[in-house]
C-alpha cells in the first residue's frame, strides 16, 4: 500500500503508531539494559515495520464515483470519489499521510533551499540552484534549477509528480506575486509556495491512481480537463483551508526545523475532511 521509496515517518510524529512519545512500542526490557548477544546468537538488524497489503480493487470505489463525476459533474460524486480514495484506497488517514510522506519531506527540502538563498547562505557543492550562476537567467531557468535542487529525477513517478508540483507551485507564486524574487522570498511567500506545492503534489499522485476514471468517463477531451481543474481547486481549497486551521489555532507555523511536522499535520487534517465524504 505504502511504495518502499517513501520515507518513514519521523519520531514524534503525531500519525506514528506507539503512546505519544515518540516511542515505537519499545524494546521490552521495561527501562533495563538490554542484553549482550553472545558470539554464537548472531544480532538480528532492525526492520522498519511491514506495510498494509492493499487490498484487491481497493481504488474501485473512488474510479466508479469520479467516473459519475466525469460524466455528469455532480460535485457529490467527486467529493465521494476523493473520500473513497482515502478512507478504502489507503484504509483510512493515517496510512494515507505515510503514503504522502515524501511530500512532506520534499516540502521541507523545498523550504529549506528557498530560505537559505534568501539569507543568503552559499549553495550546496555542486547544488544547480547556485545565485552566482543564475544571475540573468530566465524566471523558467532558475524554476528549473530549484527543482533540480529540490527534487532530482530518480525514474520513480512520485518523482516525477513532486517536480511537476513544484513548478506549478512556484509560477502559481510569481502569478500572485509578480515581483517575487526567487532568490529573496518573503516568509509569506515561501509558505504560500509550501502551501501550493502540497495541494499540487497530492492532486498529481492522486490523479496517477484514479484520474483516469474522469478521462474515460467525460463527454469530451474539453470536459475532462475542466473536471479535472475541478478536482485539483477542490483539493487546493480544501488544503489552503487546513494550513489556516492550523495557523489560527496557533500549533503551527512554517519555520525551519518545523516543516515536515506542520505539512503532516495539514495532510492529515485534509484527508480526514476527504473521508468524511466516503460512503
Amino acid at each position: 500500500m505504502v511504495p518502499p521509496w517513501v520515507p518513514p515517518i519521523p519520531p514524534n510524529s503525531p500519525t506514528q503508531d506507539g503512546d505519544g512519545d515518540g516511542s515505537t512500542g519499545g524494546d521490552g526490557l521495561d527501562g533495563q539494559s538490554p542484553t549482550i548477544p553472545n558470539q554464537s546468537t548472531p544480532q538480528q538488524p532492525t526492520q522498519a515495520p511491514p506495510s498494509p497489503i492493499a487490498p484487491t480493487a481497493r481504488f474501485g470505489g473512488a474510479r466508479l464515483n469520479l467516473g459519475r463525476f466525469g460524466q455528469s459533474g455532480d460535485r457529490k460524486d467527486m467529493q465521494r470519489g476523493i473520500g473513497n480514495y482515502v478512507r478504502k484506497g489507503y484504509g483510512g488517514r493515517a496510512t494515507a499521510v505515510r503514503r504522502f510522506g515524501g511530500t512532506a519531506a520534499t516540502a521541507e527540502t523545498l523550504h529549506g533551499v528557498l530560505s537559505s538563498v534568501a539569507r543568503g547562505q552559499a549553495p550546496a557543492p555542486g547544488s544547480p540552484f547556485d545565485r552566482a550562476l543564475l544571475t540573468g537567467r530566465s524566471a523558467r531557468e532558475v524554476m528549473d534549477a530549484i527543482i533540480e535542487a529540490v527534487r532530482p529525477a530518480d525514474g520513480t513517478q512520485d518523482a516525477e509528480a513532486s517536480r511537476a508540483a513544484i513548478k506549478d507551485a512556484l509560477s502559481e507564486l510569481l502569478t500572485m506575486f509578480p515581483d517575487a524574487d526567487l532568490f529573496n522570498l518573503t516568509e509569506d511567500q515561501r509558505a504560500m509556495a509550501i502551501e501550493r506545492f502540497v495541494a499540487l503534489d497530492v492532486y498529481r499522485r492522486a490523479m496517477l491512481d484514479i484520474g483516469k476514471a474522469i478521462q474515460d468517463k467525460a463527454p469530451t477531451a474539453a470536459v475532462a480537463l475542466s473536471r479535472l481543474k475541478e478536482v485539483k481547486d477542490y483539493i487546493k481549497q480544501t488544503i489552503a483551508a487546513a494550513f489556516r486551521k492550523l495557523q489560527s489555532a496557533g500549533r503551527h507555523r512554517l519555520t525551519m526545523g518545523r516543516v515536515n511536522e506542520v505539512v503532516r499535520a495539514a495532510l492529515d487534517e485534509t484527508f480526514q475532511v476527504f473521508e468524511g465524504y466516503a460512503l
